[in-house]
């Protein structure tokens, strides 16, 4: 059974984030897979942080012109953006060509989750601002940057957003004095959960500090094979499928790291709802969910998600799955 496969870049002038009232592009790519009358297809996002652009993630594509197991995608790349948009297409050319669903395949109950809604890093007035007019969503993730002006942040946001859960991203920006300082304000402020405080090659320093808020993992944990190394350090695995090279890998990551205590979060780089869809699959019956990344965008494809303040609805099968 060979399957050809195809990638294209999503056009650029139907993408793009709004980011503190001005826009700028966002790149994603798509991969159609098309077998006996029937196409699959999924998207990835390329991502600068992992050595990924458009055109390095497209080359890659272009290596595996066909394939004749879904297991030997791994064989082909590496896991990231890459064989994630070739995995997600074969997962919905499956479904197609079996007239059944992903649900079903992975025997798996789709179900409206919660999404928390991010702001995005910026002056401490300003990200007081934005958690105002959002302050009736239930769970907000805040990034932040490291340094005193942090503690700004969050102290302005609480109080615009008292009755919000919070969880806090720090894009591994923090030093380890900063986590010293701002650990303790952040227990005040009932801070749900932190995301990779520190760079990922300085993470040991989660071995000696005390941990009263939970720490999640992001740029410390791609797949299940960095699972161990992330065991005394973190308390939740965010489990992105851009990371993981796909719904397949994510799954593992997924029953693995339950095996081992940790909570899960299921995260997305900013794409829209191809995007989005495979990981509603994964985002059931986890501790958190942050799959809002097309509403920081200003269009989305047909058929997309439909976000109910922050609940998500099951994809339409007309859109993936």
């Amino acid at each position: 059974m060979l399957i050809d496969v195809k990638a294209e870049v999503f056009p650029l002038k139907k993408v793009f984030t709004i980011s503190r009232g001005s826009r700028s592009f966002a790149e994603v790519v798509t991969v159609k897979i098309t077998k006996d009358g029937f196409s699959g297809f999924g998207e990835c996002v390329p991502y600068q942080r992992y050595n990924e652009t458009v055109q390095s993630v497209i080359n890659q594509i272009n290596t595996v012109n066909e394939f004749s197991k879904l297991i030997e995608i791994d064989k082909h790349l590496p896991a990231g953006a890459a064989r994630n948009a070739i995995d997600c297409a074969f997962w919905d050319w499956q479904a197609k060509i079996k007239s059944t669903t992903v649900a079903q395949l992975t025997n798996i109950n789709i179900a409206p989750v919660t999404t928390s809604f991010t702001l995005s890093l910026d002056t401490a007035e300003r990200m007081a601002e934005e958690a105002r007019n959002n302050s009736h969503l239930p769970v907000l993730k805040i990034k932040l940057g490291g340094g005193e002006e942090d503690l700004n942040r969050i102290s302005l946001i609480r109080k615009a957003a008292p009755e919000a859960k919070i969880i806090i991203d720090a894009n591994e920006g923090w030093s380890l004095e900063d986590y010293k300082k701002l650990i303790p304000h952040f227990v005040d402020a009932e801070i749900k959960m932190i995301e990779q405080p520190f760079a990922s090659s300085k993470d040991d320093y989660l071995m000696n500090v005390e941990r009263p808020i939970p720490i999640c993992a992001d740029e410390s944990c791609h797949d299940s094979s960095d699972l161990e190394k992330c065991i005394g350090k973190y308390d939740v695995i965010n489990i992105k499928l851009d990371k993981t090279g796909g719904l397949t890998e994510a799954l593992k990551l997924k029953e693995k790291a339950k095996t081992k205590k940790f909570d899960i979060m299921v995260g997305c780089m900013v794409g829209t709802s191809l995007a989005m869809a495979p990981a509603l699959i994964l985002a059931q019956n986890v501790k958190w969910v942050d799959l809002d990344g097309p509403l920081l965008m200003s269009e989305d494809r047909k058929h997309n998600l439909i976000y109910k303040n922050s609940e998500i609805q099951p994809a339409s099968t007309e859109l993936w799955g």
